[in-house]
This record gives C-alpha cells, sequence and structure tokens, in this order.
C-alpha cells in the first residue's frame, strides 16, 4: 500500500512502489486521505454554506488527480493495482492505519516541508506507525529507488526491533549486504556482541548472510546511528519504532523520532 500526498507530485514514491511491487510480485494498493475544514464556533464568527462547499469540491478535485496520477503512473507497470480514498472527519493516521489491514506493506514519504498547524493532508508519521500494526517504509521525497545494496539493522535487543526485524526478511533477503549493529557502552559490550551474534545466526536460517558489529555508544544514538549507516552508504536502515512511551519519546527527542524524520534513506519500521 503507498500513501500519496495529495497536492503534490509523487512520482518519485510511486516510481519506488512500482519498482519494489514488481520484484515482490506483489499486487499495489493507492490510497490517499484529507480532513475537511475544521469548523471552530466563536462568537461573531461562522464558516459560511458556501465556503464549506467549496473546500469539500476542493478536496475531491485534489483526491481525483492524485487518483489519476496513481492509475497512469502504474497501468503499464504493476499487473494488480487498487485505489482507496476518503474525506475524512478522524486523524490521518486512524484511517490509514484502517486500510493498513489490506497490506503487507505501508510505503509512505516524511514530507519535511509540511506545516505543523496542518493535520488536515499531512500523516503524522508517530501516529501513522503507531496505528498501522504493520511495517512502514519511509523514503525520502527524492528517492525512485530502493537499491538495497546494503541494509542495515539497528539492534538494541528490544521488542520492537525484533518485531521490525522479522517485518524486514522479505526486504533483507534481497539486499547484497546486511549489517546488525548495536551500540553499546564499554559495560555493555560482551553483551552486546552476543545478541548480534545470535541475531546473525538466525537470519541465516532465512538464507541472509549478515555481518554482527558492536559500535561504541557516544550517548546520542540516532546521531550514531545515523553517521554510522551514511559512512558505510547504507540503502535501507530498519529499526524498531518507540521503546518507551509515545510522550517520553517526543518530549526527550527519542531515536525512533530523529531516525525516521531524518528520512535520508529509505527507513523501515514498526511496532
Amino acid at each position: 500500500m503507498v500513501n500519496l500526498q495529495l497536492g503534490k507530485d509523487n512520482e518519485a514514491l510511486l516510481t519506488l512502489a512500482a519498482e519494489l511491487a514488481c520484484r515482490m510480485d506483489a499486487k499495489l494498493i493507492g490510497v490517499a486521505a484529507c480532513q475537511p475544514m475544521q469548523i471552530a464556533f466563536s462568537d461573531g464568527f461562522y464558516y459560511s454554506g458556501e465556503l464549506i462547499e467549496q473546500d469539500r469540491k476542493a478536496l475531491e478535485k485534489e483526491i481525483s488527480a492524485a487518483e489519476s496520477e496513481f492509475r497512469q503512473s502504474l497501468s503499464d507497470k504493476v499487473t494488480s493495482i487498487a485505489w482507496r480514498s476518503a474525506i475524512t472527519l478522524a486523524p490521518l493516521a486512524v484511517y490509514l492505519g484502517h486500510q493498513a489491514r489490506s497490506a503487507d506493506l505501508l510505503i509512505t514519504t516524511v514530507d519535511r516541508d509540511r506545516s505543523i498547524f496542518d493535520p488536515s493532508r499531512h500523516v503524522d508519521v508517530g501516529d501513522l506507525v503507531m496505528q498501522a500494526g504493520r511495517p512502514i517504509l519511509l523514503m525520502p521525497n527524492d528517492t525512485q529507488q530502493l537499491r538495497l545494496s546494503h541494509a542495515m539493522i539497528g539492534w538494541n535487543d528490544s521488542r520492537e526491533i525484533r518485531r521490525a526485524t522479522l517485518d524486514a526478511l522479505p526486504l533483507l533477503q534481497l539486499a547484497e549486504r546486511v549489517s546488525v549493529v548495536q551500540l553499546a557502552t564499554e559495560v555493555e559490550k560482551d553483551t552486546a556482541k552476543k545478541h548480534v551474534d545470535e541475531v546473525t545466526v538466525w537470519l541465516k536460517t532465512h538464507g541472509i548472510q549478515a555481518r554482527p558489529e558492536v559500535v561504541p555508544s557516544t550517548g546520542n544514538d540516532a546521531i550514531a546511528l545515523n553517521d554510522l549507516a551514511n559512512n558505510e552508504a547504507v540503502d535501507l536502515l530498519v529499526i524498531g519504532a518507540y521503546g518507551h512511551s509515545r510522550l517520553r519519546e517526543w518530549i526527550l527527542g527519542g531515536v525512533t523520532r530523529d531516525l525516521l524524520l531524518c528520512a535520508r534513506r529509505c527507513t523501515l519500521t514498526s511496532r
């Protein structure tokens, strides 16, 4: 399932989704959603029925344009496609999460230019991860191909990374090279080495030859993991989502949030 952004060019997103669907021999479902104008009541101010109707027509036009882009882009590339869309009062992450019941994987982008005051057309990635119940592949806006020359698993022995690694198996099996990396302090490094060694043994049972690696923790795991991925030309980063409470991750700047919103490479996560 691929989530299209309304009012924007989705060519790169659709190119990557089509290429991946062909490699997996998969059906591709396009989905788009938006919220109608939010009506706030106050003394002496109201929205006219005409304005609300204009907003509805504008939303329908944007959804129709997204569907046309989806169908025209994929009609000669993917054997089986389907389309779903809605104007919904619910948060977009809730709608997309419900639609993900029909998918093995949900593909979307991170819109770094979006306004935090406009949730009507831009899904909150953190909320989507919490709602979907499916692995999510986040891609940079300008990426048109998932090369899979090097995939890296950011291991921390949490429930979330165990789930994400299992969900990522079909992609890891396509990768030319796979690394299992855990950041650890001096006290933790022996235990960490045992963990990543055992993960690579498990991956081997699924036909994946992976290299274990323990990297010294510098205190900011998001920066360290991101720098390592840059230095080693990682195409796909696999991470677990929200190892702590959602509120704590957001306030303290959690590893998950920092890596997801960075999105300089394709990232797969699940919870």
